[in-house]
C-alpha cells in the first residue's frame, strides 16, 4: 500500500474527473535544496513557496492509465540577479500515461554509464505505478520544479547586486569604482607621450 496521500487515485474509480490543490507548505518541501529557493531564507514550511491546482480527467485503458487535463499555480524563487522574490507563473496542460513499472525501461545507470535510460519520445510523460493506485504527486511536483528557468529574473532589466558592497542597483546606487583587471594593474601608472 502506498502512502498517504491525498494525490492516489484508485484504478477500481476510473474513469473520474477530480481536481487537486497543492498548498505552499507542500511546495516549499518538494523544492527544498534548490539555490534558488534555499537563498531566499524563507521558513521552512513557507506557505508562500507557491501553490498549485490540478483539474482532471483519469480513464484507463487496459493495463494503462492516462491524466489529461490542466495545471496552473505559481512557485516563488529567487531572481538570479538581485536576489529578490520572483514569482512566477505554472500553466500547463497535461497529457500523462501511467505504466506499469513493470513495463518501463530498468534504470540500469552506473557509474561508466553516464548517459542513463534512453527513453523515446513518446514517454516523456510517463510514470510508474503499482496496478492498484495511482500516485499524481510525482507528476505535481514535476510541475514545480520544470515551471522554474537555469536564471529566473524578476524583470529582464534586472541590474542585479553591487559586487563589491551588494547593494541592490534596482533600488539604490553606490560608489563602489569598478575593480580593475588584475592582468592590466601593470599599467595602471604608465603614461603614454602625446
Amino acid at each position: 500500500m502506498p502512502k498517504e496521500s491525498p494525490y492516489i487515485v484508485l484504478v477500481r474509480e476510473l474513469p473520474v474527473h477530480k481536481d487537486f490543490d497543492v498548498p505552499g507548505p507542500l511546495v516549499a518541501e518538494w523544492l527544498k535544496g534548490l539555490p534558488v529557493r534555499d537563498i531566499l531564507g524563507a521558513p521552512e514550511a513557507d506557505p508562500q513557496a507557491g501553490e498549485g491546482h490540478a483539474s482532471l480527467d483519469l480513464y484507463e485503458d487496459g493495463a494503462h492509465a492516462f491524466a489529461k487535463g490542466k495545471f496552473t499555480g505559481k512557485v516563488t524563487v529567487a531572481c538570479s540577479r538581485c536576489v529578490q522574490p520572483v514569482e512566477l507563473p505554472i500553466d500547463e496542460n497535461l497529457l500523462v500515461t501511467f505504466m506499469p513499472k513493470s513495463e518501463l525501461p530498468e534504470d540500469t545507470t552506473g557509474p561508466e554509464d553516464e548517459d542513463g535510460v534512453e527513453v523515446a519520445d513518446g514517454q516523456l510523460d510517463v510514470f510508474p505505478y503499482d496496478g492498484e493506485h495511482i500516485d499524481l504527486e510525482p507528476l505535481f511536483r514535476e510541475q514545480f520544479v520544470l515551471a522554474i528557468p537555469y536564471a529566473p529574473l524578476c524583470k529582464d532589466d534586472c541590474k542585479g547586486l553591487c559586487a563589491q558592497c551588494g547593494i541592490d542597483k534596482n533600488t539604490s546606487t553606490c560608489s563602489c569604482e569598478k575593480p580593475i583587471d588584475p592582468r592590466l594593474a601593470g599599467l595602471r601608472g604608465l603614461k603614454l607621450p602625446t
